[in-house]
């Protein structure tokens, strides 16, 4: 590759470079013909105000021929490059920076994957920006508020949209966040749905905030938004967590006067807080509240009573063995 054009000194100052390609340029040569060469850091002091002219096409070129200089790239100067992949629509080339980082072992930074999120929004290609975030924090990172604004404005954003980045702030503990997120969908007047209280009710109580977790119920309710078995099941969670299983007991009572049908995860919430409770025959009863349900329980439920036999003698297991028969059996008539 021959050389790119030219640029004076550059020391250090912040501005030297910032309006002027051809100094950048100048200066950029006069670098790559130092020996020793400059580390990567200096060469990225010079790259970064190169990708604020909105000179990306020549980053890129750049890059290749630190790269042929021998000199090793580290995450800063690649973000940079991924950069410009993304800004020049060249997102798959930013991807294979990416891969080419992971099988270098430089661990990419939340920077990294960020601006591999905007690629695809700048381009309108939602999906893929979603499908990286996902990818983000699989991989263990933790997505900061811009990530998820960028994302947000890539597209006109529905409660949907929202409800995704939501559950995302959520899993990663982003309680603030999550809360400042959930205050400007109202303001532009989307109503959220049972998904969205859904999902902050959980992370509130979650995070022992139950007043804040009140405060959205009653919200919910205000607004004509049905509890649904998910909501139902996460309060009795909530109240078993706390040791207020009665308040529970009162709670599933309400579900069935609501005509609202309990599902597996609500009788092994129950089971499990009555089991640890060392409450037997409360446990029992709530296996067989109704046998027409086509509940068979999952595995949680018979660990807690294989274990709770250990205690009673072995009276549960009988309680196991007639329950899995009877499982059994409806399960061979299906």
């Amino acid at each position: 590759m021959g050389k790119l054009p030219s640029i004076p000194r550059y020391v250090g100052k912040k501005d030297d470079c910032s309006d002027n390609v051809d100094d950048a340029l100048i200066l950029f040569n006069k670098m790559i013909e130092k020996y020793p060469k400059p580390s990567i850091v200096e060469f990225t002091k010079l790259l970064a105000p190169i990708v604020r002219m909105k000179h990306y096409a020549i980053v890129v070129s750049m890059c290749s021929q630190i790269e042929l200089l021998g000199v090793s790239h580290n995450v800063y100067s690649m973000s940079i490059l991924i950069n410009c992949f993304c800004q020049l629509a060249r997102i798959d080339f930013g991807f294979s920076v990416l891969g080419k980082m992971l099988k270098l072992g430089v661990e990419p930074t939340v920077v990294t994957f960020s601006t591999l999120i905007n690629g695809p929004c700048i381009q309108n290609k939602v999906s893929e920006a979603v499908s990286m975030l996902a990818e983000m924090t699989e991989r263990g990172y933790q997505p900061d508020f811009i990530v998820y604004s960028t994302v947000l404005k890539g597209f006109q954003p529905d409660i949907l949209a929202y409800n995704t980045v939501i559950g995302c702030l959520c899993k990663n503990g982003m309680l603030k966040e999550t809360l400042d997120l959930f205050s400007k969908v109202k303001v532009k007047g989307i109503r959220p749905n049972i998904i969205t209280y859904n999902c902050l009710i959980h992370d509130m109580c979650n995070s022992g905030q139950q007043a804040e977790a009140t405060r959205l119920l009653n919200e919910m309710v205000d607004i004509n938004i049905s509890l649904d078995v998910v909501t139902y099941t996460i309060l009795i969670d909530a109240l078993c967590e706390e040791g207020m299983i009665s308040k529970a007991v009162e709670t599933v009572d309400m579900m069935i006067k609501e005509d609202i049908e309990l599902d597996v995860v609500t009788y092994n919430t129950l089971v499990d807080a009555h089991c640890k409770k060392g409450m037997v025959s409360k446990a029992e009863d709530i296996i067989f509240i109704d046998e027409n349900a086509s509940l068979s329980g999952s595995a949680a439920v018979w660990v807690s009573f294989i274990l709770l036999s250990l205690v009673n003698g072995g009276r549960s297991l009988s309680i196991f063995h007639s329950s899995f028969n009877t499982s059994a059996t409806h399960t061979d008539v299906k």
